[in-house]
């Protein structure tokens, strides 16, 4: 039976932007499904104790920008640790993304997913800007208009909520999240641990 890795994540995480691609790799290479759930992470920040990037301690906030700079290297992923628009109000992207994945599937989703994060951290674009939205998926060859206006629908709304609250309920209190045969795992540098859930 072929395995899932739910994925939940906020488009405007770098953590989640540095182990997007690998982990698209990984679940190509073990016929893992990906089960795409973008969430409001300020809403799982409020029930799980977790505080925005602002109001964290100094030190913390200058270890963090330490390790984005020593994954980037290592990766050899480009990511600025100053982004323009950064902090930025991801639930319109999130929203975007939702809505490619119901009109043309989840493998066009995670593309678009890539694009928007490497929009915030590569490449100093406004994710929270509907002109920007249909720009990038205009230049992966979509009706960005239309993604538009799908994006602002009911259903979409709905499955953003859907996503969020099923987040809540399995204990998620970051991004990017994996669970693997009901089994959690916090942070793109868990990486290693999902691969061996895929090899089971």
């Amino acid at each position: 039976m072929r395995k899932t890795c739910e994925y939940f994540f906020a488009p405007q995480s770098p953590w989640t932007y540095l182990g997007h691609a690998r982990l698209i790799a990984l679940a190509q290479q073990y016929d893992v499904t990906i089960a795409l759930k973008p969430c409001d992470l300020s809403k799982v920040f409020s029930t799980s104790g977790g505080v925005p990037l602002n109001q964290r301690p100094p030190q913390r906030q200058a270890y963090r920008l330490l390790e984005l700079q020593r994954w980037s290297e290592y990766l050899q992923q480009p990511l600025n640790l100053h982004p323009r628009y950064f902090p930025v109000m991801p639930n319109d992207a999130s929203k975007f993304i939702i809505a490619a994945q119901l009109a043309h599937g989840t493998t066009a989703a995670l593309q678009l997913t890539g694009a928007i994060m490497r929009g915030v951290w590569a490449e100093d674009k406004n994710i929270a800007d509907s002109a920007t939205l249909i720009a990038i998926a205009t230049a992966l060859g979509h009706d960005g208009n239309a993604l538009q206006k799908a994006a602002e629908t009911a259903s979409v709304a709905s499955a953003f909520d859907q996503f969020t609250d099923e987040a809540i309920a399995a204990n998620v209190f970051g991004a990017p999240w994996y669970i693997v045969d009901g089994e959690g795992f916090w942070g793109q540098d868990r990486l290693d641990f999902v691969e061996r859930a895929f090899a089971k």
